[in-house]
């Protein structure tokens, strides 16, 4: 077990308390419900105290159920040791339907609050059940100032500790930042050494919005990802030289930037892998190697969605 005192936090700009900068991702968890359960009591006892999870994902029964049986485990002494972050999906991205989808989501988290709730993309899904590829007819603009007043009203109520958004483009983060009383506390987006998003990292520095990596590693796995950053040369020798794996390079790197990681291996080892990235630095060179990899987005919202415009000015953007 990795002492969790080992594992950095950062203060978002509206939340009191402390986000630890390592996540676990549980966009991909095991099919059945116990399954998932019994990961996400082994990634509590590997050390990780922050889980990232959303609407869409169907894993939020799964992490209450691990919440509950790790305070009775004594794992954990209370709930507060742990920062649980939702999302919004898209169906309920329209302001009167935010706060029965957080109301929602804490029922199925067992929860009185979340510590972080973000709208998941910058978009409206007329579409109750999630089905692709997502019909164009069922896809609109998001009326982002209705519904980023209803994601401040989840806070003032105390729903949330705080809010921000995933998948937002400076021009996207731009308009909210026009009229918010809150501003976006984090964005949420794809990240690794093959997707550095610098110009990205720069904007948020700037405007004090905290980033969070998903998709670290590159999605290796996954029907849309794919090995360009496992099985990346630069990082592999990096690796080799330092006796580390290609994945701690990786996210040693997103750790070096600042960023929070958000890792989704359900295996023990790598569990704890994953987490030995906070007592060793790259160098200079090594850093100026990484800087140098070719760079490719993996994602693409229109891979799973009919031709439109609202998805052609997300992908261009983000």
């Amino acid at each position: 077990m990795v002492a969790t005192s080992t594992i950095p936090t950062v203060t978002l700009s509206s939340l009191a308390g402390a986000m630890p900068t390592i996540a676990m991702g549980t966009a991909s968890a095991p099919d059945a419900t116990d399954a998932t359960k019994l990961a996400f009591i082994e990634a509590i006892k590997a050390g990780y105290r922050h889980f990232d999870t959303a609407a869409l994902y169907g894993t939020e029964p799964a992490i209450g159920q691990a919440i509950a049986e790790a305070l009775k485990l004594g794992l954990v002494q209370s709930r507060d040791e742990l920062f649980i972050t939702t999302k919004l999906w898209c169906n309920c991205a329209q302001a009167d339907l935010i706060l029965p989808a957080i109301n929602k989501s804490l029922r199925n988290l067992g929860l009185v609050y979340v510590d972080l709730y973000l709208i998941h993309w910058p978009l409206k899904l007329k579409q109750e059940v999630f089905e692709v590829p997502i019909p164009k007819e069922c896809i609109f603009p998001i009326d982002i100032r209705s519904v980023w007043e209803s994601m401040e009203e989840c806070q003032n109520l105390g729903l949330t500790k705080a809010i921000g958004v995933s998948n937002f483009s400076p021009k996207k983060l731009d308009e909210i930042l026009s009229f918010a009383k809150i501003p976006p506390a984090v964005n949420q987006v794809e990240m690794n050494p093959a997707w550095q998003h610098k110009e990205l990292r720069d904007y948020c520095k700037a405007k004090n919005i905290h980033l969070s990596a998903w998709s670290p590693l590159g999605a290796v796995g996954n029907s849309w990802g794919d090995n360009r950053v496992m099985g990346c040369p630069t990082l592999k020798d990096i690796a080799e030289s330092k006796g580390k794996t290609t994945a701690q390079i990786a996210l040693r790197w997103l750790h070096e930037q600042g960023v929070t990681v958000i890792v989704k291996s359900y295996n023990k080892v790598r569990m704890k892998e994953n987490l030995g990235i906070f007592d060793w630095s790259l160098t200079e060179e090594e850093c100026n190697k990484i800087a140098q990899i070719p760079q490719r987005k993996g994602f693409y919202f229109g891979s799973i969605a009919e031709p439109h415009d609202v998805i052609a000015e997300i992908d261009a953007e983000i």
